[in-house]
C-alpha cells in the first residue's frame, strides 16, 4: 500500500517562502515520477511542478516558473517543494502524487497520469 504525506504548509506574506515535503511509505521512487499539484477553493486542480525519479528532468507551470524549485532526498524518499517569492494566487491546498508505474514526459502535468495522492497541505498567502 502506497501512502504519500504532505507537509510544511502554512500562512504566510506574499513575498516570503515555504518547502512544503512529500515523503512516501510502502514503495520507493524507483519508477515514475513525483509531481505537485493544488486546489484553491472553487478551482480545478493544477499542476504545479514534477521531477522524474531516474532522471534531473524537471517541469514547472508557468505560473510558478522561476520561483519553485523541487528537489528529492532519495534515502528518504522524500520530494521537496521550495516555494520563493509567494503571491496571493498560490494559496491553496497542495497535494503530492505519483504514478502507478512509469510515466512519459509529455503526461508529467495531467493528473489523471497519477495513481496515488496525499491528503494535501494548506499554503495561505496574504497580507
Amino acid at each position: 500500500q502506497v501512502q504519500l504525506a504532505e507537509s510544511g504548509g502554512g500562512q504566510v506574506q506574499p513575498g516570503d517562502s515555504l518547502t512544503l515535503s512529500c515523503a512516501a511509505a510502502g514503495r520507493t521512487f524507483s519508477s515514475g515520477a513525483v509531481g505537485w499539484f493544488r486546489q484553491a477553493p472553487g478551482k480545478e486542480r493544477e499542476f504545479v511542478a514534477a521531477l522524474r525519479w531516474s532522471s534531473p528532468y524537471t517541469a514547472f507551470a508557468d505560473s510558478v516558473k522561476g520561483r519553485f524549485a523541487i528537489s528529492r532526498d532519495n534515502a528518504k524518499r522524500t520530494v521537496f517543494l521550495q516555494m520563493n517569492s509567494l503571491k496571493p494566487e498560490d494559496t491553496a491546498v497542495y497535494v503530492c502524487a505519483i504514478p502507478a508505474n512509469g510515466i512519459i514526459v509529455s503526461q508529467l502535468r495531467n493528473p489523471a497520469a497519477y495513481a496515488y495522492w496525499g491528503q494535501g497541505t494548506q499554503v495561505a498567502v496574504s497580507s
